[in-house]
């Protein structure tokens, strides 16, 4: 059985006070509830989220990462520095840094590298554009973008990866794939795991992201190949948060 993984992205929003809140409301959350959970709040508040959420089932995790260990990089974080504050998980390829700050399947894949090499979790993300989809390229796309890192890594690197299927159109637009579209995704990454391993791909956690809500997730993770969500605008608000993780857990 795979343990179901919520992983809640922040992106550029949050407060000290939210974190705060977050760690008190999931203080009293059940500690044998059967999901990981995962909040991805931005840089300056890793150490506040590392303090709140001590003694609570809720896990830390960046939004990315550069892929070297320290030098003249202003403004960027390395993957030692993100250790630091016990930082579990962390983003690798995520839609908007794709498009926003223009990062390629080679720098994607020396991120994920750089985040096993300090035994963090990458949380591979993929996804195709709604001119993508319309074209009817959507397996192409997510397939080139998920080949391109994992037949570079060894068995064991593989092992490490959660991979999470984010279609572009569907994330902060309130638009979401269909249980049915999202399924058929998630079961051609695993076929395609399956050419290297069937054991791994049997292993591989596999989340939606796109505008999963408290409202759409019960469904989406009932399908067999939804292990869970990265979730971005309800992981800001507590009781959508702990609804969603109810229902994957």
């Amino acid at each position: 059985m795979r343990t179901p993984l919520i992983a809640g992205n922040w992106k550029m929003n949050g407060s000290v006070s939210l974190i705060n809140d977050f760690g008190q409301a999931f203080s009293a959350a059940e500690t044998r509830m059967n999901v990981d959970v995962v909040v991805i709040p931005p840089f300056p508040y890793l150490d506040a989220a590392r303090h709140a959420f001590e003694g609570t089932v809720l896990s830390l995790g960046a939004q990315t990462l550069n892929p070297i260990h320290s030098g003249a990089h202003t403004g960027e974080v390395s993957g030692r520095m993100l250790k630091e504050f016990a930082v579990s998980h962390v983003l690798v390829g995520h839609s908007e840094r794709r498009q926003l700050y223009k990062e390629n399947d080679e720098q994607v894949l020396e991120r994920l590298l750089a985040a096993l090499s300090v035994e963090i979790t990458p949380i591979l993300c993929v996804g195709e554009s709604l001119e993508e989809r319309d074209a009817g390229r959507t397996m192409e796309v997510v397939l080139r973008q998920v080949g391109y890192v994992m037949s570079r890594l060894d068995p064991e690197q593989r092992q490490q990866v959660v991979i999470a299927y984010e279609p572009v159109w569907a994330i902060g637009t309130g638009r979401t794939a269909s249980p049915e579209q999202a399924q058929e995704v998630m079961a051609g990454i695993r076929a395609y795991q399956a050419g290297f391993d069937k054991e791994l791909a049997g292993q591989l956690r596999l989340l939606y992201g796109g505008s999963m809500n408290a409202n759409n997730a019960a469904e989406l993770l009932a399908q067999p190949d939804i292990d869970g969500g990265l979730v971005g605008g309800a992981s800001l608000k507590i009781d959508d948060f702990y609804a969603i993780c109810q229902s994957a857990g």
